[in-house]
């Protein structure tokens, strides 16, 4: 390998991280220390709650529900809603315990598609902690994340998720999938199907929980999927412009592929009277505001709801079980720029370098905004209304579909962006419960998690969620910011919060003091800065 190529001999896992490093581009700093957070408890008692379970049931209630350290040891029903409660029917005390009459309690959230930041980032300043997004992640309430392509690098990665794991840091579980380096216009160190299957073995030995696919030649593709089936590794793919005309949705699914994430390749399996998106002669993939604004017309390229091609298509996804995981707020902007640039929690919560990083620029990953038109709006919305409808009508007919966020990119901040996520599965046509469903239940299946979180049952893990308010009626309501509603009393505005405490593997968070660390460190890091945060422009 070329002098030229430093990652080239990276130990595996690490090569984006190489790749980045010899641009002066670094990860976030580590998280060392948890300093929120009470627990977990002996014995830890919610009292009186209304119980959504995460499978998709509707509310039950009133429910007493018992931890012992880690574990649902118990859930009691103790009477009937608006009557008395008998004492004699409740559990017994608890070394501590949370009053959640007239509240309402969830399983915590799985993010299927999630960063840790990006070292991108440093291409606008300081990069922010891991601490900054571990915390925004608490207060919405995600409990698990499914790290997809450990940019940071495994090890870095690996690190955090052990330490997550015995609760030493304020963090969400955390899963790792590394990058699969084999795509030119990335990294690209695996030249050969043997290849893929020695670096797949050499990634499931250093403690990897899946790949996180861009695409790659065919051949070698199907080689480290099989093998990852060997290993017993799970997989997404982001079906890259550059290699999906080789290996579409479809194909990959159909080799062993868990999820597809985004969007990408379901339009080109879609395709009848075509193999290549319909691209102009000028088009150039390095140029971000080419690849995202002709991103928006492939479904209205592609086979139309209800055809024999659609159906065909559908039905061969359904066949092998595949899951989706659209991540829709990643691309909302894109729908809206205006709505998305000039979000509520920006001026509070959005962290210096990452609110410069979002401005258009060239060279920067989302940050394509150099001529972004109505038209590209409309195009955009015209691709989510097909986009939402096949992913609906999966679902309808029993495929999987999972709640992931991919936030960094694009105006979506983490935490805030995964709510987003909720709101637009609900407007792709998702039930509230179903909504709920895709971020717990089916989103814990996806990452091989459904015994242990996901749902409130015995013996599954504490991660739970104790809410204000029904968190069913309005998703905005579980928005950091909270909604904005009127007094009529007094006729002055005011903003509704639902998520009180989120509980993740026994113990207790504080939504409020997750929140205003947040908003203190963002302070911080405007701190000199003579252009201010959002708001002060």
């Amino acid at each position: 390998m070329s002098a030229d190529q430093p990652y080239a001999s990276a130990e595996v896992g690490e090569e984006l991280r190489e790749l980045n490093a010899a641009k002066g581009w670094h990860p976030a700093v580590a998280a060392t220390s948890r300093d929120r957070g009470e627990g977990p408890y002996d014995r830890l008692v919610l009292r009186g709650a209304t119980v959504i379970d995460g499978t998709g049931a509707p509310p039950w209630g009133p429910v007493d529900i018992v931890v012992e350290r880690d574990r649902i040891v118990a859930l009691v029903n103790v009477g009937t809603p608006l009557k008395e409660i008998n004492p004699a029917r409740r559990p017994g005390p608890g070394d501590h315990e949370i009053d959640c009459h007239g509240k309402y309690v969830t399983p915590g959230f799985v993010d299927a598609h999630a960063h840790i930041g990006t070292p991108y980032h440093s291409m606008s300043g300081i990069v922010p902690p891991a601490d900054y997004i571990y915390k925004l992640w608490l207060a919405h309430g995600v409990t698990t994340i499914r790290e997809m392509g450990s940019i940071n690098g495994l090890g870095w990665n690996l690190q955090q998720k052990e330490a997550a794991e015995k609760n030493e840091i304020a963090a969400p579980r955390i899963l790792a999938h590394a990058y699969f380096p084999a795509v030119n216009d990335r990294v690209k160190t695996i030249h050969t199907p043997q290849q893929a299957r020695e670096w797949v073995r050499k990634i499931k030995a250093r403690g990897a929980d899946g790949i996180k696919f861009f695409g790659a030649p065919p051949a070698i593709m199907q080689a480290a999927l099989d093998e990852a089936r060997i290993e017993g590794l799970r997989s997404g793919c982001h079906h890259a412009q550059m290699a999906v005309t080789r290996v579409n949705a479809l194909k990959s699914a159909q080799w062993g592929l868990t999820s597809s994430e985004h969007y990408y390749g379901l339009p080109e399996a879609l395709f009848e009277n075509r193999v290549v998106q319909d691209f102009p002669t000028d088009y150039n993939y390095g140029d971000e505001y080419f690849r995202f604004a002709l991103a928006g017309q492939t479904f209205m390229q592609a086979a139309q709801p209800g055809s024999a091609k659609w159906r065909e298509v559908m039905d061969a996804f359904l066949e092998v079980g595949h899951t989706f995981v659209p991540t829709f707020n990643i691309y909302d902007a894109n729908r809206d720029l205006m709505r998305a640039r000039r979000a509520d929690w920006h001026d509070d919560y959005t962290w210096k370098a990452i609110w410069k990083y979002f401005q258009p620029q060239r060279g920067g990953h989302g940050a394509y905004w150099y001529r972004w038109s109505t038209a590209n709006e409309i195009e955009w919305k015209q691709n989510y209304r097909l986009w939402m409808q096949f992913v609906n009508e999966y679902k309808n007919r029993g495929g999987r579909v999972c709640a992931g966020s991919d936030s960094g990119f694009i105006f979506q901040i983490y935490g805030f962006g995964f709510i987003r996520e909720l709101e637009l599965l609900q407007e792709a046509g998702f039930h509230p419960l179903e909504v709920l469903r895709a971020a717990t239940s089916q989103s814990a299946a996806l990452l091989g998690l459904e015994d242990d979180t996901g749902v409130v049952d015995l013996d599954r893990r504490a991660d739970l969620l104790v809410h204000d308010r029904n968190p069913l009626e309005d998703f905005k309501l579980l928005y950091g910011t909270g909604a904005m509603r009127l007094n009529d009393d007094t006729g002055k505005v005011e903003w509704h919060r639902a998520l009180r405490y989120t509980i993740k593997a026994g113990v207790v968070y504080d939504t409020e003091q997750l929140l205003a660390d947040v908003r203190e460190l963002v302070r911080g890091s405007w701190d000199g800065d003579s252009e201010g945060p959002p708001h002060a422009r």
